[in-house]
């Protein structure tokens, strides 16, 4: 479907009643991106029509210097788009694009089933991913396990609708691949009672690090908060809708789930009580971001997209948003760039178990960086995502840097007990330490002093199975170096 550049004319493989959906769709994704700058066929984009949030990050000169042109491709949400729940090097890239294209993905959260009248309602991308009758799922496989668990196929080990991958022409293993975020934008909800709002769904989980350490009972209790978003963007703030505590539900596979325990399974509101008179008068500041979000890893064909790694992935920085920049090793031929787990808001450490889970449209440049250009740059011995932002530079720890190949065969599993923060503060000083004394040039001793003086380290997420520590940094609090 995805093997052209997609323009609002595009109307290949969309049935006659959801073209108009389509255009819309398109419409709005884009409309703080480049309203009038595209050109009318879809096929390129001017660089000098692009607003200032193009200019070139600290680190990184122009993907195509001279040409003034770069393509720019669309890829919506659909059950043919996405992956469910993992990364994988050998899956069937949705568009193949070169270096310093564009690309606007929609992004679906995998918790809007919580309130399908809200999330999923009338939006056809989202009807065909969350499609569950008795004889067939839109997407069957949920997660890298076995696709005979009794949770229902690919166990729900990793969770994640992450849309993609896709194809960075001439993308190596050695090389960078940089990744600017040039917009999000919220997805409203296609349900006309709600015209205008997006909703996004809070999770006290049983993941979450409070789970069995609360005062009133049951101690043990999973509890699903609704907030509504202004998909306009007029108010950048979000509300409570209301609560509710999860009761056990039924799949239309007839498999019952006690807990929160598979992606994407229908709640049966008949099941539940809601409480709407929760935080009342209580404004949530909006920060959209992107959880999950990298390249595929080299280790292992299917990989689950809860635990972070060195390639990226699910790490639940609130800083990844719009104006940001990414910088990920490449570890797999064509990197094969994925992004999900979309985000309204979210607090450092993420601590119930999820953010504001929310579905936006990113519009997104990808650039390469080719491994024999890195020697005396800063991005030379890259080995971690870097996240730099317009004032800081920001580094992520995890308790295991690479704990595919740390924790061996059973890597994906045996994380979930291994984790603590203070190994993933130890990986994010020697992070730190490295970026300080090799695009900084300063001496250990030099470095060690100033992590202790000037970079803030914070908590990132306890709920992800390789729990991560961030570290920032100042720019302004070093000189020019010609970088």
């Amino acid at each position: 479907m995805l093997k052209h550049i997609c323009s609002p004319t595009c109307t290949h493989g969309v049935s006659p009643e959801d073209e108009k959906d389509v255009k819309e769709e398109f419409k709005v994704a884009r409309r703080s991106f480049l309203r009038d700058a595209m050109v009318a066929s879809g096929t390129a984009v001017s660089a000098s029509a692009l607003s200032v949030s193009m200019t070139p990050s600290a680190f990184a000169a122009s993907a195509k210097p001279g040409s003034g042109m770069t393509s720019h491709y669309y890829i919506p949400a659909s059950a043919n788009t996405v992956l469910w729940g993992y990364f994988s090097k050998s899956a069937k890239p949705v568009v193949t694009v070169e270096s310093g294209d564009f690309v606007t993905i929609e992004t679906l959260t995998h918790h809007a089933n919580d309130d399908a009248e809200r999330m999923v309602r009338g939006d056809a991308g989202a009807e065909s991913v969350f499609h569950w009758d008795s004889t067939k799922k839109g997407v069957n496989r949920r997660g890298a396990g076995p696709m005979d668990a009794k949770v229902g196929a690919g166990g729900g080990q990793g969770v994640h609708i992450c849309t993609g991958p896709v194809h960075i022409k001439g993308a190596e293993a050695g090389d960078i691949l940089e990744v600017r975020i040039i917009d999000v934008t919220p997805r409203p909800s296609a349900n006309p009672l709600y015209k205008g709002r997006a909703f996004g769904s809070n999770a006290a989980a049983n993941w979450g690090f409070h789970y069995g350490d609360t005062l009133t009972e049951p101690k043990k209790r999973e509890v699903v908060t609704i907030y509504e978003v202004d998909a306009t963007g007029e108010r950048n703030w979000a509300r409570a809708v209301y609560n509710y505590k999860w009761t056990p539900q039924t799949d239309p596979f007839g498999v019952v789930h006690p807990t929160i325990d598979y992606p994407g399974v229908p709640v049966n509101h008949s099941t539940i009580t809601k409480n709407d008179k929760i935080l009342q008068n209580i404004r949530i500041p909006v920060r959209p971001h992107f959880g999950t979000m990298g390249v595929a890893p080299a280790e292992a064909d299917m990989v689950t997209s809860i635990p972070p790694n060195y390639t990226g992935g699910n790490i639940d920085n609130w800083r990844i948003g719009k104006g940001a920049t990414v910088y990920y090793p490449v570890a797999v031929p064509g990197a094969m760039f994925s992004v999900g787990d979309p985000h309204a808001s979210q607090g450092d450490s993420e601590l119930c178990g999820t953010a504001i889970e929310c579905s936006l449209t990113g519009t997104f440049q990808l650039i390469l960086h080719k491994k024999a250009s890195l020697p005396g740059t800063p991005l030379a011995e890259l080995n971690y995502p870097l996240l730099e932002t317009q004032d800081d530079w920001v580094l992520h720890g995890f308790s295991y840097a690479n704990y595919l190949a740390e924790l061996g065969p059973d890597a994906q599993n045996a994380i979930y007990s291994k984790s603590s923060v203070d190994l993933a503060l130890r990986d994010a000083y020697h992070k730190m330490r490295h970026f300080l004394m090799t695009t900084q040039r300063l001496g250990e001793d030099e470095a060690i002093s100033l992590m202790s003086i000037a970079v803030d380290f914070g908590i990132t997420q306890v709920v992800d199975g390789n729990w991560g520590v961030h570290a920032v940094v100042k720019k302004s609090i070093f000189p020019a170096r010609g970088v």
